[in-house]
């Protein structure tokens, strides 16, 4: 009888112990499961956020796209006579600097091109601070089409029949290396001109030579004492071909004798930088 018993209760346990590792398989398989799932997530989180993250550069460079529009728009080109165009930016300074330029020069201007070289003169003017310089005999500024030239008299540079760039030139040729220097698109065209009275000395052939002397002279000046890159410049001589005036009287002559610094830029950059230097 108690043998009975003891395999009745063996048996029970052995029955027992089976089901409860039937059921500790079950638990590993739903254990499995539900780790399996879990990764299944995160790697799914990990997508998502992937995209999300594609999505937003896609935003971003859309946004990019909008405000760059919206500036090309703001600058868009209008034509200056037949040759020149600028920004509607550039229009816009330039109508800001013409509320102070001389109302009676204002009146005077027939159209947009007009009006530009008002106001390049007047930013170039104050750049410059030519105040104490007569602009009629001295100095003269203008634009022609995507040109800005400077014509400066030679009793400013040189003393008379000679090529040696005079000390009193110092502060007007300072002010014009400021201008040069402060934009890497300009470049500078020095132009010698004469009057058309001959000449011949020992170190001076002819007004051909003395035009071109001159120019050299004040291009070594600008590179050497203003420290102006020497690719930018371009010295030339004109000798007495391209007369101002008639040669007749000697106030005529006068003017005939100049320098010429013909600047060469990119208008709206120059335009925007005579714009900034002047607020």
């Amino acid at each position: 009888m108690i043998k009975k018993i003891s395999i009745l209760v063996l048996s029970s346990i052995v029955i027992m112990s089976c089901v409860s590792k039937k059921k500790y398989v079950a638990l590993q398989q739903e254990n499995g499961e539900i780790t399996s799932e879990l990764q299944k997530t995160r790697v799914a989180k990990e997508d998502l956020e992937n995209k999300f993250a594609e999505i937003q550069a896609r935003i971003d460079t859309y946004n990019s796209k909008l405000n760059t529009l919206t500036e090309e728009n703001d600058a868009k080109f209008v034509a200056v006579g037949d040759d020149m165009i600028i920004s509607n930016n550039t229009r816009e300074r330039m109508n800001e600097t013409l509320k102070n330029v001389d109302p009676e020069a204002l009146a005077n201007a027939e159209n947009l091109k007009d009006s530009m070289n008002l106001a390049v003169g007047y930013n170039l003017r104050k750049s410059m601070d030519t105040s104490s310089l007569n602009e009629d005999d001295d100095i003269a500024i203008n634009i022609d089409e995507t040109v800005v030239m400077i014509s400066i008299s030679d009793k400013l540079l040189f003393n008379t029949a000679s090529y040696k760039v005079s000390s009193k030139a110092n502060n007007i040729l300072q002010k014009l290396a400021d201008v040069i220097n402060s934009e890497p698109s300009i470049e500078v065209m020095v132009e010698g001109h004469t009057d058309s009275r001959s000449i011949n000395t020992g170190k001076i052939t002819d007004n051909w030579d003395l035009s071109v002397l001159r120019a050299t002279s004040v291009v070594r000046k600008l590179q050497k004492d203003y420290n102006v890159a020497p690719e930018k410049l371009i010295a030339s001589g004109r000798s007495f071909y391209l007369p101002v005036a008639d040669n007749e009287s000697a106030e005529s002559r006068s003017k005939n004798r100049r320098t010429r610094i013909i600047i060469l830029p990119n208008i709206n950059k120059f335009f925007a930088l005579m714009a900034s230097n002047n607020e």
